[in-house]
């Protein structure tokens, strides 16, 4: 054997491979985590979405920005769009003809195996880590999508379920 069998390629190759910049908005994939509790998993969850080509829609709260920059590792901007009243804006991006689906429990929900990808315009909603989506916004959704789980935990972290969801959506699972 001449060399490893998997050959890992290197930060030229890559460079070679991606976009020298970020996407202009391309208005396919939203991710929404409009109710956040830890600010860290948003600004990860802004990496998925520069390695899907989404982008993610937050409310306007003081502290957003600097979680985003503090979790966030991009060199570049990422496509951020700033909602003040995420039930008007859910309501909005129905009426616009988005598919508004629901990253929820609940007894309709859709696997997370068996979500195809966006064939439309998306957007994924994201709850409150502790307390899921508001009531109030469920009516807003036209689909839930549950991701299985079999330990012990009840949820996983936005970032984490943001991430999942967006591969699946965006065809790369």
């Amino acid at each position: 054997m001449n060399g490893p069998a998997i050959r890992v390629r290197t930060r030229k190759d890559l460079r070679a491979t991606r976009r020298p910049r970020p996407p202009r908005c391309l208005g396919h994939l939203y991710v929404a985590p409009l109710w956040p509790l830890h600010g860290l998993n948003l600004g990860t969850l802004l990496r998925t979405c520069d390695a899907v080509g989404a982008c993610m829609a937050v409310p306007r709260l003081s502290w957003v920005p600097e979680a985003l920059d503090r979790g966030n590792t991009l060199r570049r901007p990422a496509c951020v769009h700033w909602v003040r009243d995420p039930l008007t804006w859910l309501a909005d991006q129905r009426s616009a003809g988005h598919h508004v689906l629901g990253v929820e429990l609940a007894e309709e929900a859709v696997r997370l195996a068996d979500l195809p990808m966006a064939r439309r315009p998306t957007v994924a909603v994201l709850g409150h880590e502790r307390d899921g989506i508001p009531p109030e916004a469920l009516d807003l959704l036209e689909t839930a999508v549950e991701i299985p789980m079999i330990g012990t935990g009840a949820s996983l972290n936005v970032a984490v379920a943001g991430s999942l969801v967006l591969y699946k959506l965006a065809g790369f699972t």
